[in-house]
């Protein structure tokens, strides 16, 4: 009996390190691809220079800015919002009631809605009916609505995580509900939170169909808010889909992907250094 749980451990240990190996080696053999196909395009030219004559010539500069702009302005308008949420359905409404019941249901649905039709309320609403146009602002508001749950469910979970004893002793001692949240559960429950933030920039940082109906596809730097934005991920799909250029196409992909696993690794050594210095 002890050997045939044995073996059948060992089988579902063996079919996980598989399918852990199966997906490493896909995304392997994605970026070694996308290298060799875009290496030979990356120059100082190609990452300072605007592109030029629909990105036949010139260089990505503006679409790195807008990408950058418009994650940001995403980031800035849902974190505050799902972590705010997240405290408040986990820390200050403990009962399940009927509008948290529907609150957390509606984010569940609102994750799973495809990006496109994100993209279609963005441009109905933002664009033309607050009249703000094709713009950064536009873009990150639409970003902003389908990162959200993702921010939101994963802060929740971070934060159902810590100990309760924690809040226990930290109540006992005198401190306020609010105290007890800014300075215990929160930074506690930090690593989840950033992970689901980091989520959610990748997320952000990839998406085409929402932003090219919100934020357009403007060549030019932009500078305010109010200003048309070509992200990279639209930049790669324009040029990809009406054959343009595919050389420019396989370098921006490229530039992409190092900029996703830059920003993941940043996130994680700037976390790593925080916990550790908390822990201290």
């Amino acid at each position: 009996m002890a050997r045939n749980r044995r073996t059948g451990e060992m089988a579902i240990i063996s079919l996980i390190w598989a399918g852990a190996g199966l997906v490493a080696l896909s995304l392997c053999a994605i970026i070694v691809y996308v290298a060799v196909k875009g290496a030979g395009t990356i120059s100082w030219t190609f990452l300072t220079e605007v592109p030029r004559r629909m990105g036949k010539e010139g260089g990505i500069s503006s679409t790195i800015v807008s990408t950058v702009y418009l994650t940001v302005t995403a980031i800035l308008i849902s974190a505050p919002l799902g972590v705010g949420a997240a405290v408040h359905l986990t820390e200050y409404q403990q009962r399940r009631t009927v509008l948290t019941r529907i609150i957390e249901g509606s984010a569940e649905a609102l994750a799973g809605i495809p990006s496109i039709v994100f993209g279609l309320f963005g441009f109905v609403f933002f664009v033309i009916y607050l009249k703000l146009g094709w713009s950064v602002l536009s873009g990150g508001l639409t970003l902003a609505m389908m990162i959200l749950p993702t921010i939101m469910r994963t802060a929740q979970e971070a934060i159902r995580a810590v100990p309760v004893e924690f809040r226990e002793n930290s109540l006992a001692l005198g401190a306020t509900r609010w105290q007890t949240v800014s300075r215990i559960v929160l930074p506690a429950a930090l690593p989840g939170i950033v992970t689901g933030i980091i989520l959610s920039v990748g997320r952000a940082v990839g998406e085409t169909a929402a932003v090219l109906l919100t934020a357009g596809s403007a060549l030019g730097m932009p500078l305010l808010p109010s200003d048309p934005a070509r992200s990279m991920s639209v930049h790669l799909y324009l040029l990809a889909s009406e054959g343009i250029s595919l050389e420019r196409a396989y370098g921006t992909a490229l530039l992409l992907i190092v900029l996703v696993i830059t920003v993941n690794y940043v996130a994680n050594l700037s976390l790593r250094r925080f916990s550790y210095r908390l822990r201290g």
